[in-house]
């Protein structure tokens, strides 16, 4: 079988274009961007799709059985929604959705359409030292892991004091930065946390038109004893870049400025084992294909479906700990599946 994908967005939304048009198991039919001549040129590039003129377009026609949504960031409740009632698929950027609400209104929505496939592009779950992590930690080279680390660094000012992030209501760069340093978190621990602290500050934007803190910092709680701590930084004077570090009972993994590499020694005078493996993914695309499978196989969507809920649901708990000065308790989705805590590839 052959599924029909239709693409909303076409900024990073080309990328998903390009992926679903070479997979051997898609196609694309419908392009949607309020830009209409980007849908008209990428159409004749890829042989592949048509020019919408609306979404609702798109999810009226009869030849969709997945859309795949890269529009703004606040645009993805209401989009994700409307494809659920008309039982689609959905391949959405991130974040999923932006408030606690807004994803128990998508998770009763999802139940109601018959659980179909939903996944989130968090494309560092695809980079290559990062599958070698979670197979690691599975395999247990690191023993315990009591402690992660993660700095997302994004150096790219201009587009929150210039572009559209200013304007959208109660922007978070956790949410719309962050998020994929917690979702790697998440994914390499196998457990979500109960509890979350967070602050911020606005000193690199203050004198712009950014309304919101430019930097937040959270520290997690989890009911095994170790602490997450992650930063969202977008008003560093850096490359656009992140930095991760693992610490378990057995070994140390850091990944900065001078690459991925591995402690497993703490004695003074040890050296780091570099790590030959690549700590981003190939594009936009690299989580498609496995989507595309997860499809055509009939796997249970539960377990992928329940991963992206519990990411909102902390993401919008740290947002509530920085906007109320307080500590917020993290409610997990209660899973019908055991937790993820093998090194399988997303």
């Amino acid at each position: 079988m052959t599924f029909r994908a239709a693409i909303i967005g076409l900024g990073v939304g080309e990328q998903h274009a390009r992926t679903f048009a070479q997979h051997p198991d898609s196609e694309v039919t419908w392009l949607y961007d309020l830009e209409m001549a980007k849908a008209e040129h990428l159409a004749e590039e890829l042989g592949q799709g048509k020019p919408a003129e609306s979404y609702e377009q798109i999810l009226a026609a009869p030849d969709v059985d997945i859309v795949s949504i890269a529009t703004y960031d606040h645009l993805h409740f209401d989009e994700v929604c409307r494809a659920l009632d008309h039982g689609k698929h959905i391949f959405v950027e991130k974040p999923l959705c932006r408030t606690a609400s807004e994803v128990d209104e998508i998770s009763d929505r999802w139940i109601k359409a018959g659980k179909p496939h939903i996944r989130s592009n968090l494309v560092l779950r695809g980079a290559a030292v990062y599958v070698w992590l979670k197979q690691a930690i599975a395999a247990g080279e690191f023993g315990d892991i009591y402690a992660f680390d993660g700095d997302y660094l994004y150096g790219r000012l201009e587009k929150i004091t210039e572009g559209w992030r200013k304007d959208v209501p109660d922007y978070s760069v956790m949410e719309g930065g962050g998020v994929h340093i917690i979702d790697l978190m998440l994914w390499l621990m196998g457990e979500t946390p109960n509890s979350v602290a967070c602050t911020g500050t606005n000193i690199a934007t203050r004198d712009t038109g950014f309304r919101y803190d430019d930097f937040m910092a959270s520290t997690f709680s989890f009911a095994s004893g170790a602490v997450g701590r992650i930063t969202a930084n977008f008003g560093c004077v850096h490359p656009h870049h992140h930095v991760i570090r693992v610490f378990g009972t057995k070994a140390t993994f850091i990944y900065d400025d001078q690459g991925p590499r591995l402690f497993r020694d703490r004695r003074d005078g040890a050296t780091a084992e570099a790590l030959d493996l690549a700590p981003l993914p190939d594009g936009k695309g690299i989580l498609i294909p496995g989507f595309i499978q997860a499809i055509r196989n009939g796997d249970d969507p539960t377990r992928e479906a329940e991963r992206e809920f519990d990411l909102i649901r902390v993401l919008a708990a740290a947002d509530k700990a920085h906007a109320d000065g307080a500590p917020q308790n993290i409610r997990p989705t209660t899973y019908t599946s055991s937790n993820d805590k093998t090194g399988q590839q997303p």
